[in-house]
């Protein structure tokens, strides 16, 4: 059993390699640089919300998604978020109850839209999950993400009322 709750600085290290993990695949997130120590629990704290998905079982921390606004002043009600499944856990579903959690936290945080800046177009898995889940499709910005071996995929936008 999967619960997702709010991220706690005992976290951190869990937390912090998750996302490295995601930031080292180079498929997906458009950050080069992985989180040191330092900067994670500061990174994760200074986002409007943080949840971790937890094993319920083992206590394990098996995923996570930051939220935060996606831009500022009158665009400042459509919120943006991330999410990372640790990489032997995925499959699991455990994205899909993260990206449903930031749905109802996003709403609850005052938030009317999320819009996603940069879906990778070879991330099929995710593309069929927001389809499922009722997000938008944008358009599609032509080699827009540079993967980690140096070539060029293009991203597709997508947006959700909450």
């Amino acid at each position: 059993m999967i619960t997702i709750r709010e991220y706690e600085q005992r976290d951190m290290a869990a937390a912090m390699e998750i996302w490295n993990e995601v930031v080292r695949d180079g498929i997906a997130f458009p950050q080069v640089e992985e989180l040191t120590e330092q900067e994670a629990n500061d990174f994760f704290l200074s986002q409007s919300y943080t949840g971790i998905a937890e094993d319920g079982e083992t206590g394990e921390v098996v995923g996570l998604y930051i939220l935060h606004p996606n831009n500022v002043g009158r665009c400042g009600h459509i919120c943006n978020t991330s999410y990372a499944v640790r990489s032997d856990k995925r499959g699991l579903h455990i994205g899909e109850q993260l990206v449903k959690d930031s749905l109802a936290m996003g709403a609850r945080l005052g938030f009317t839209l999320l819009q996603f800046n940069a879906v990778v177009a070879s991330n099929i898995h995710a593309l069929h999950l927001y389809e499922r889940l009722g997000f938008t499709q944008l358009g599609r910005i032509p080699r827009g993400f540079r993967m980690k071996d140096g070539h060029y995929d293009d991203i597709i936008l997508h947006y959700i009322e909450l």
